[in-house]
């Protein structure tokens, strides 16, 4: 089962490699990505062949165990049916690809984005965790959005990924609410441990809808059917591999999957299912037959046709079941190799317009024969594939009783007249007509692309004739859905039956129909809705956007009481308004333990205060750092060096920070117009306080498990080899949780750059001054190098005692703060003589690095590991695999302070020739734009 994790990663790697080889390979890549699902493809014949997958195997990693969260894949024979499906149809699509593609120079991203795609459609039948089950999902999303707008300079191939990926990605959340809901309800996200255990009840009624919105939206069902004839904007490949065997069957599997779990737990998961796949295979098929695109013919024959398939997954009867599963393979093989002729008569004819080709059947004999063969199969015609699953599943509604089987065989039957009708119509409109073929000769190419389109004609034509030894794949398969179906039978010709008839009466009907299809015509245009699906989306579209911008306006409009304001009502909504129903506070929650407590909280409480009723930016801001210095204080008094050491550096710090910004700031606070404004300010701010304090004391007292604290002090030396337990939870039991955060850091920085990048030249600002105070020049000499000395020691120490990479990299920051502002940019750089953003870069790779080391060596990522080496005459030294990750967070706080101080000294600091001389002083004239 661990293969298959090698089968996801081979299709992630080959999508990476994909553009290098293109440089090369040209077009050939294709045949080198190809190699993924040729992969994957035998390696589910060898599962097939050896009896199948154990339907109980799951193989996963643990993500969240505490939360019984884990990344688990499990396949069943239904999953290894459809692997088979992914990877066949795949292999077809690279290959056929290789020659579409000859001489495309963009050849090289497409590739990489169908094998990404290839790879998420895998891990979507292979999930067993829903939220994985989610990611995979959108990754299809995503990669289906890239390829429909392969052709980024059309404006038409925009719009259409655009409206492809906002359906498609509303129905995912919706989805995912649905899978939320019911794994908050049965404490599991697991789907098979679902199926044993189906959940009931209002909740699991409202998730079966939200999980019916994302399989509907992803399989194009009405009324969200409108994104896929426009996806057909896509090159043909894709239209062949996402649009008509694969992605828009993710709905369709996600149907499956659930119908045994919800179709007798949810009462309104059947008549859904049936009332919008029965009126979408009837509609897709009535506006299939007024179209003259063929490949937009053909799009609206996939909506009809995932109808079809939605009505026989969804409606829970086993023998339908058992019909669904051989659709949907007879479904992927005609739908794939009629995608891929219309790509063949593309290229050769040089349009898809079904009224002006003519003589094609002459000229592309072996094309004319695949596009018969895959259109009888799509008929329902006998001895096809098509036949046999049709067959069965008018067997399976007539042994129904139930009292909405009759409504359905009608709606069935209908829907077959106009699928024989519209696939009539794309062959007598494809290679009808007497004229020659007007282009002369048949290249290459194309007879290659139309021997690959042949494949799946051919597959559908075997796979009838094979009906009865193909049932050992079908039954399993459908077993995995309805056990009941285990023993049923598979085959071509079940006799003369009800059954027959209807199919008889669907195919001459269908005849009938396109005989007439000029007078049907007509009657379409008489009956023509005004109203588009796109003219409907792009107006909902307009309207959100107007609701965004008017929202957008009131409260982001630049007014930083309006911003506040925002979040404390947020913060106030739902945490406040709890506690002041139930609030029970600790009887010592405010007892102070000490008068030097009471000290620093005077200190916190009078320095906040200055800060809110200063009229002056800069005093607010330095008794604002006065705040945290208090808060410093406590932590000394508690004991907690490691806390205090840090909330003191960051301070001086952010003190510093703020200087520097408000140069670019009037000295004084801008008054309040409003005469209540400030009186509601205060109030709004008093009540934050107030409530945020009262839901620390109360989440405080209300733990009802054991603190961490014991474990991390117990296991802190033996496990972690240090001990500064603070460091140890930072470098190795929350190690993840600190790299998530330089990583933070680093982006911070890198924001903080491309804001400062884009200021406009010439904004006046007070400079400041630097380099003329004996002072602190003779301060920065003695203070500096010390700093960084001890900032150094305080990195490698702080394993086993107060420090570690974040205190040493705010030391050597406060340090170069220092330096910055005695000597300006130009002091700086004499110490760090390179682009800070490499010790961005370099500290987050070596801490991400040292994770890599920990799987490397067996263990899991970011696991500490301890080394111990004798050294002569220093006698053993002892080291963790820590302290690179120290390293890494040292470098990525250094990098962080270095940048921010040059950035904001570069955007008011200007160059030497900008200096003028005003009354004795040397005075910028202009703000120079950044260097």
């Amino acid at each position: 089962m661990s293969s298959i994790w090698w089968l996801l990663a081979l299709h992630l790697a080959l999508a990476a490699a994909a553009p290098v080889v293109a440089r090369s390979q040209g077009s050939r890549v294709m045949l080198f990505c190809a190699l993924a699902p040729a992969a994957t493809l035998v390696w589910t014949i060898v599962a097939a062949v050896s009896g199948g997958a154990d339907a109980d195997a799951i193989t996963g990693v643990g993500w969240v165990p505490e939360l019984g969260l884990e990344l688990t894949l499990r396949v069943d024979a239904f999953a290894l049916l459809w692997t088979g499906i992914i990877s066949g149809v795949g292999v077809a699509v690279f290959v056929y690809s290789a020659s579409y593609f000859e001489g495309d120079p963009d050849v090289g991203a497409f590739a990489t984005r169908l094998t990404a795609f290839a790879g998420a459609m895998l891990g979507i039948v292979v999930a067993d965790n829903l939220l994985l089950l989610y990611v995979f999902w959108e990754l299809t999303s995503v990669t289906s959005y890239l390829l429909i707008g392969t052709k980024d300079k059309a404006p038409e191939a925009v719009a259409a990924a655009r409206r492809a990926f906002v359906v498609t990605a509303a129905g995912g959340l919706a989805m995912l609410a649905g899978f939320v809901a019911i794994g908050v309800q049965t404490s599991t996200f697991s789907l098979s441990a679902l199926v044993d255990n189906p959940p009931s009840g209002t909740t699991a009624t409202i998730a079966a809808i939200a999980i019916l919105l994302g399989a509907f939206t992803k399989s194009a069902q009405f009324p969200f059917h409108g994104w896929l004839p426009g996806a057909m904007a896509a090159p043909t490949p894709a239209s062949a591999y996402l649009h008509s065997a694969t992605m828009v069957k993710a709905g369709v599997y996600l149907i499956a999957r659930f119908a045994p779990i919800f179709v007798v737990a949810v009462p309104v998961w059947r008549p859904t299912v049936l009332t919008v796949g029965l009126f979408t295979m009837v509609f897709g098929g009535w506006v299939a037959l007024r179209q003259n695109d063929l490949k937009i013919l053909l799009a609206y024959g996939t909506v009809s046709q995932l109808g079809f398939l939605v009505v026989l997954f969804g409606v829970g009867v086993p023998s339908v079941t058992l019909a669904a599963v051989v659709m949907l393979v007879a479904h992927a093989l005609f739908k794939s190799s009629l995608f891929l002729v219309i790509g063949v008569i593309d290229q050769h004819a040089g349009t898809r317009d079904l009224r002006t080709l003519t003589g094609l059947a002459r000229s592309l004999r072996v094309t004319c024969v695949a596009a018969v063969l895959a259109a009888a199969s799509m008929m329902g015609l006998p001895p096809l594939l098509g036949f046999v699953g049709k067959e069965k599943a008018l067997e399976g509604f007539i042994d129904t009783s139930d009292g909405w089987s009759s409504t359905v065989l009608v709606a069935v039957v209908a829907g077959s007249i106009l699928t024989v009708a519209y696939s009539a119509r794309f062959l007598q409109g494809g290679f009808g007509g007497g004229d020659p073929d007007p282009v002369s000769r048949v290249s290459r190419r194309v007879r290659t692309m139309g021997l690959v389109a042949a494949v799946g004609s051919v597959a559908g034509l075997l796979g009838g004739l094979l009906a009865a030894p193909l049932r050992d794949i079908f039954v399993p398969a459908a077993a995995s859905l309805e056990p009941s179906v285990a023993g049923s039978k598979v085959k071509l010709w079940a006799g003369f039956n009800e059954a027959l008839l209807l199919s008889a009466i669907a195919t001459v009907g269908g005849l009938v129909v396109f005989a007439s299809t000029d007078r049907l015509g007509r009657l379409q245009r008489q009956l023509n809705v005004p109203v588009s699906w796109t003219t409907v989306y792009d107006g909902a579209v307009s309207r959100l956007y107007t609701v965004a911008e008017r929202t957008t306006a009131t409260v982001q409009n630049g007014s930083l009481p309006v911003y506040l304001g925002v979040i404390a009502a947020t913060t106030l909504g739902v945490p406040a308004g709890i506690l002041l129903v139930d609030v029970a506070l600790p009887a010592d929650a405010v007892a102070a333990e000490s008068m030097l407590q009471v000290a620093a909280c005077l200190l916190v409480a009078g320095t906040a205060i200055m800060a809110a009723v200063s009229g002056r930016r800069f005093v607010a801001a330095l008794a604002i750092g006065g705040v945290g210095y208090g808060v410093a204080l406590l932590f000394v008094i508690q004991g907690a060096t490691d806390l205090a050491l840090t909330q003191f550096l960051i301070e001086t710090l952010s003190v510093v920070a703020l200087v520097l910004v408000l140069r670019h700031l009037p000295e004084q606070f801008p008054a309040v117009p409003w005469k209540l404004g400030r009186v509601l300010q205060g109030a709004v701010a008093a009540v934050v306080g107030v409530s945020v304090v009262v839901l620390t004391l109360t989440a405080g007292s209300s733990r009802s498990t054991p603190s961490a604290s014991n474990y991390y002090l117990d296991r802190a030396l033996p496990d972690g080899g240090g001990k500064n337990v603070v460091n140890v939870i930072l470098t190795d039991f929350r190690a993840l949780d600190t790299l998530g955060e330089i990583a933070v850091l680093v982006i911070a920085a890198l924001g903080v750059t491309s804001l400062l990048l884009v200021l406009p030249g010439g904004v006046p600002a007070r400079r400041l001054r630097t380099g003329d105070s004996i002072l602190l020049t003779r301060l920065a000499n003695a203070v500096v190098p010390i700093a960084l000395v001890f900032s150094a020691f305080l990195l490698f120490a702080g394993h086993n005692a107060p420090g570690g990479g974040f205190v040493g990299g705010l030391v050597a920051g406060a340090a170069l703060t220092l330096e910055y502002a005695r000597g300006g940019r130009g002091a700086l750089e004499r110490i760090v003589p390179f682009d800070p953003r490499l010790l961005l870069g370099g500290g987050l790779a070596i801490a991400a690095l040292t994770g890599v080391a920990g799987l490397l060596g067996g263990g899991e990522f970011l696991e500490s590991s301890k080394l111990e080496v004798d050294v002569p005459v220093l006698g053993t030294m002892k080291a963790t695999s820590a302290l690179p990750f120290d390293v890494g967070v040292f470098m990525v706080v250094v990098g962080l302070v270095v940048t921010v101080l040059a950035r904001l000294g570069s955007a008011s600091e200007p160059s030497r020739a900008t200096y003028t001389e005003r009354d004795g002083n040397e005075e910028p004239s202009v703000v120079g734009s950044p260097s």
